[in-house]
């Protein structure tokens, strides 16, 4: 069951990375938003509010730590892990304002109000809608979908794993990693002997180890040619 548990580095890589990208924007964009003058109240950079801190840092570090596991690993169960806290993640930005706001009454944690206002072409419907969707609901959104997707590729057993599993198992190299690739986690099992000692399937040549070229050597004999019959023995008359 080891062979099974791993999984190729490269399977959750995109959506990892993508995960990586999306958190980081979901925890900074409140604290360098109103750098732009697009965010939500207090309309002041790095400010800290247990709004901010509970309902974009909190979420958007949880998706960061899941796309770090689902980018680097090579274990399947670490990388799911990874897929489903960044989902999570993904989730809490989506519906974690509207449920602090059943679950704390007084008000101290909060999102704040988004700015309104004209802002260049934008209206000020269209720039509270863009706000809404940038710092929440739309990253929340991305999030989820690219969590759900990690989780689905790297918790399916697919026939490259079988094959990885295989060559973990037995030490032979298959198809998907030839022999003598550095990628074979076979070749770094059994490392080539470079030593005295020829690798697997190979000869020295016959000059090296002193052995006749000849395939069927003549046999001599140090007393030359061998009598001929000469009959029956006969004893002493």
């Amino acid at each position: 069951m080891a062979g099974v548990a791993r999984i190729p580095r490269s399977r959750g890589v995109a959506s990892g990375v993508l995960l990586i990208l999306l958190g980081a924007w979901a925890g900074l964009a409140p604290f360098v938003g109103p750098y732009f003058h697009f965010a939500y109240t207090p309309d002041k950079a790095w400010a800290y509010t247990s709004g901010r801190l509970w309902l974009s840092a909190v979420p958007g570090g949880v998706a960061l730590v899941g796309g770090l596991l689902a980018a680097s690993t090579s274990y399947r169960a670490a990388g799911c892990v990874g897929a489903f806290l960044a989902a999570a993640g993904g989730a809490w930005l989506i519906v974690g304002t509207p449920v602090i706001g059943r679950l704390v009454k007084n008000g101290s944690i909060s999102p704040g109000t988004a700015l309104g206002g004209p802002l260049g072409p934008l209206s000020s419907a269209t720039r509270v809608f863009l706000e809404q969707l940038a710092f929440f609901t739309g990253t929340g959104v991305l999030i989820l979908f690219f969590g759900t997707l990690a989780l689905g590729r790297l918790s399916v057993f697919a026939v490259k794993d079988a094959v990885l599993a295989q060559e973990l198992l037995s030490g032979v190299p298959g198809d998907e990693y030839p022999a003598g690739s550095p990628q074979s986690p076979a070749a770094a099992a059994y490392p080539a002997t470079t030593g005295q000692f020829p690798a697997q399937g190979t000869q020295y040549p016959p000059e090296q180890t002193g052995q006749s070229t000849e395939q069927y050597p003549t046999t001599t004999s140090p007393f030359g040619t061998p009598p001929s019959d000469t009959g029956p023995l006969r004893g002493p008359s």
